[in-house]
Parts: structure tokens; C-alpha cells; sequence
């Protein structure tokens, strides 16, 4: 027979599901506000495994879930976001390649993710892998992208449809693809990861930032940075998180999302970490993450 002292609610387990029911209750009782505009993010870090793409249809599933119309761009030839989203991506499925190379519609190409009625995605596949060289020759290479997304937002808005947010899955290396990426959003939301080495080759991301805000996008802005894979056991972790509010106090989000299995597991499932364990606390912090995405747009009229 188990002990009371294993019910003892002083004990971290019971403190940490305490917390967990706690924050819960008050995600339930809440609601996020809507942007005045269309808020485009490019989800950027060139360092990999950093939780890009975890972030991205993590974020974009949550903001879903509270009644936004959220729609991800997967720019990866890997096209991870996509399967994450449960959208099929066969080489012959019309894909962002079609919109970039083939000047294809957006509203043709994009597919609603069986995630949330309000989660659209404009899918990746393997063609895509292509598409740097084949922009290489073209008129405008750099703001393909941008035109199509713009065209494709003021036609939602027309329809009385509006689009809330747009988040754009990048790969790792500042190729067209990514360049595409960062003319086309208005804000960039970088995630760090709790590790070792966490900060490095971030200035060479930001003097890339910089240099793109200066010739070919002065409306880009580093909004927002979210710290990913926080392990609460390990003083490194806290350190790292420290770190971080020290050189970005007013970008860096409260929320640290923290390393889980649940959140690994659920895109093998072709599901975001929302759906597949909504209770867990990858969710929970992925959700209050988006809360706070959605309050600082509002407070700075977005």
C-alpha cells in the first residue's frame, strides 16, 4: 500500500500537475485577441534542430484552436511542416514550387489542415528542392513570394475572409528560398533552444536580418524569440534562458517551451503536439506562447 508521503502535495510531481491544472484553467477562460492586419512571421534560425518547424505549426495550430485563421507556408524541400499539418505532399501534389517557379495562384495551391477548420497550408515537396537554382535567372527572384502571399491576402480580405496569421517554415541556410521568406513577412520569430551553443551564429543571423531589412524589405523586424527544449532539471537551461532576456529583454517571450516526448512524438502521427496530447504540457506552453503572440500584436496595434 502506497505511503500518504506519496500524495503529499509538497512533492515536485504534485506541485508540477498543481501548476499544470492551474495553467490550464486559466487558458480555458481566456480568449486572443485578433490582429488589425495580417501578421506575417518568418520562422527563422540558420542553426538546425533549434524546434523551427515544431514552432511553427505548434504556434499556428494553437492561434487556430483560439479561432484565428492561421495559414503556414512550408519552405523546406523537406516538407516536414507539412506532414506535421496531415497535408499530403507527393511530387505531383501542387505545392509552393508551383507558386514560386509557375507563378501558380496561392488560393489554388493551398490545403486546410485537418488540424482546425480556420489552419490552411501552402505545402512543400520534393520539387522544391530545385527551386533555388531555377530562381537564380528570374525577374524579381527575391520578392516572388512576397507578391504572390500579398495578392493572396488582400483577396481573402476582400472576401471578407481575412487571413490573422501567416508563418513561414524556412531550411537552415540563408538561400533564395529563405531571402523569399524574409521579404515577404513583416516580423521574424527566432527560436532558441536551452542548449549548449545556443547562441551561436545567432549574430550572423541577425546581421543577415539586417541586411535584408536594409535593401530589400525595411519593414522586417526580429518581433519575437521563444526559447525551445528548456529542461527545468539542468542549471545550463536556466543559464541559456537568462542569457537570452539579458541581449533581447523586450523580444523574448515569458513562455519557455519545454523538452517533451509528446511534442517529438505527434508530427509521426501527422499532428501537431495541439491535437495529438491537448492536455499535455508541450500543448499547454505552445498555447500560452501564442496567447502571448496574440496580446503584444494587440498592445502595439497590430
Amino acid at each position: 500500500m502506497p505511503s500518504e508521503s506519496a500524495f503529499d502535495e509538497t512533492t515536485p510531481l504534485a506541485r508540477e500537475l498543481a501548476d499544470l491544472s492551474e495553467r490550464k484553467r486559466r487558458l480555458a477562460s481566456r480568449t486572443f485577441p485578433f490582429p488589425e492586419a495580417t501578421r506575417i512571421f518568418t520562422v527563422a534560425n540558420q542553426k538546425g534542430g533549434v524546434g523551427k518547424t515544431t514552432t511553427t505549426v505548434n504556434l499556428a495550430a494553437a492561434l487556430a484552436k483560439h479561432g484565428a485563421t492561421v495559414l503556414v507556408i512550408d519552405l523546406d524541400p523537406q516538407g516536414n511542416a507539412s506532414t506535421a499539418l496531415g497535408i499530403e505532399r507527393r511530387a505531383d501534389t501542387p505545392s509552393i514550387y508551383d507558386v514560386l517557379i509557375h507563378d501558380d495562384d496561392v488560393a489554388e495551391v493551398v490545403a486546410k489542415s485537418p488540424e482546425f477548420e480556420t489552419l490552411w497550408c501552402l505545402p512543400s515537396n520534393i520539387n522544391l528542392a530545385g527551386a533555388e537554382i531555377e530562381l537564380v535567372p528570374m525577374v524579381a527572384r527575391e520578392q516572388r513570394l512576397r507578391t504572390a502571399l500579398d495578392e493572396y491576402i488582400s483577396k481573402r480580405a476582400a472576401e471578407g475572409d481575412p487571413i490573422h496569421y501567416v508563418f513561414i517554415d524556412c531550411p537552415p541556410s540563408l538561400g533564395l528560398l529563405t531571402i523569399n521568406a524574409f521579404v515577404a513577412a513583416r516580423e521574424v520569430l527566432i527560436p532558441i533552444q536551452c542548449e549548449y551553443y545556443a547562441l551561436e551564429g545567432l549574430s550572423q543571423l541577425l546581421s543577415n536580418i539586417q541586411l535584408i531589412e536594409r535593401h530589400l524589405n525595411p519593414a522586417l523586424t526580429v518581433s519575437t524569440i521563444l526559447l525551445t527544449m528548456y529542461d527545468a532539471r539542468t542549471r545550463l537551461a536556466f543559464q541559456v534562458a537568462e542569457d537570452v532576456r539579458t541581449h533581447f529583454p523586450t523580444q523574448t517571450l515569458s513562455t519557455v517551451i519545454p523538452r517533451t516526448v509528446r511534442i517529438s512524438e505527434a508530427p509521426s502521427y501527422g499532428q501537431t503536439v495541439i491535437t495529438f496530447d491537448p492536455g499535455s504540457t508541450g500543448s499547454v506552453s505552445y498555447l500560452e506562447a501564442a496567447g502571448e503572440i496574440a496580446d503584444r500584436g494587440a498592445a502595439h496595434g497590430h
